[in-house]
């Protein structure tokens, strides 16, 4: 009898283990992995998904077309974890201030940062646009939502500046995960280099965001999100709660400006507004562009956006 009862516990055990495990490996393979993937054909323009992008279909488009066009120079660094990482520069001018951008999730530089050389060198400034670990050519399987991407970030500025030398004044920008990504970099120790921070639509930390997917999905985020967070140090090798935007931004000192559409229902409007609260830089802004969905405030107000950072840029003088 006794013999009876604890091959049922243990046989409930392994089965709980089991369950718990599968779950959580399906967790990773919907959240975190990424597969292998093909080099673009050179007639396809990739697209970020979502009826909000079809208004801009058009302008993002001409982007992709325009950067493919232009001079550009590929780079690539070495992770600390042995993946290759890939770049590519435009040059506006010699010895202009360097943007060192980062595109969002399951994103790449092509799709998501297009748009952004054209900002980039509308206001002087060159532009190094980053294929995050898992994304387009770039080498990796698996994105950790800024985690380890931060990391990658602090390996781009320490290239930066060998490549273009030890005066050059970098901007750190990123959109959505990409945010995330510059922000917890942030949240280091950086060279005297990096004299500001541009975030756009970030969010305040990896599980609050996931938390807020899930709901979006009608699945309770309480009982998923351990098993996320588990599939992400059982399969993928690292804590998703490491460090969040929002802890780092307790320790950011450089300047850093927010920006934030307020009809952004993926990450949501009041995210961009915490971090600005939690952020201890003395030079620190926050942005709100009327109309704009999530990663379109660009498109949405090319103006706002320009103004805002010229004056950003004027009163903070970190290009001074």
């Amino acid at each position: 009898m006794i013999i009876n009862i604890l091959l049922w516990l243990l046989f409930a055990i392994l089965t709980l283990i089991v369950l718990t495990t599968v779950t959580a490996f399906i967790c990773f393979m919907k959240v975190f992995y990424i597969p292998p993937r093909k080099a673009p054909n050179p007639d396809e323009y990739p697209m970020p998904p979502g009826e909000i992008y079809e208004p801009y279909r058009e302008m993002m488009t001409d982007w992709v077309k325009s950067i493919r066009s232009m001079p550009r120079e590929f780079m690539e660094i070495i992770s600390h974890d042995g993946l290759k990482l890939t770049g590519t520069y435009y040059e506006c001018k010699s010895g202009a201030p360097l943007e060192i951008l980062f595109h969002g999730y399951k994103g790449n530089a092509e799709r998501d940062l297009s748009g952004a050389v054209e900002r980039c060198f509308a206001i002087g400034r060159n532009a190094l646009i980053v294929n995050q670990r898992a994304s387009a050519n770039s080498e990796g399987n698996v994105v950790t939502f800024g985690i380890l991407e931060k990391n990658d970030c602090l390996l781009w500025i320490d290239y930066a500046i060998q490549r273009f030398g030890k005066d050059t004044k970098i901007i750190l920008t990123g959109v959505s995960m990409g945010a995330a990504t510059v922000m917890m970099a942030a949240g280091e120790a950086l060279p005297e280099n990096v004299v500001c921070v541009l975030a756009d639509c970030g969010y305040s930390s990896a599980k609050e965001i996931i938390k807020k997917v899930i709901r979006d999905m009608r699945l309770p985020a309480k009982l998923l999100y351990p098993f996320v967070k588990l599939g992400a140090k059982l399969f993928g090798g690292f804590d998703l709660e490491e460090t969040s935007p929002a802890e780092a931004m307790k320790r950011c000192k450089v300047p850093i400006i927010f920006i934030h559409g307020d009809t952004d229902d993926f990450v949501p409007h009041y995210m961009s507004a915490e971090l600005y609260e939690a952020c201890s830089s003395e030079h620190k802004s926050f942005v709100t562009i009327e109309g704009a969905g999530h990663g379109i405030a660009y498109p949405v107000n090319k103006g706002a956006y320009l103004d805002a950072l010229r004056k950003f840029e004027y009163d903070a003088g970190f290009l001074a």
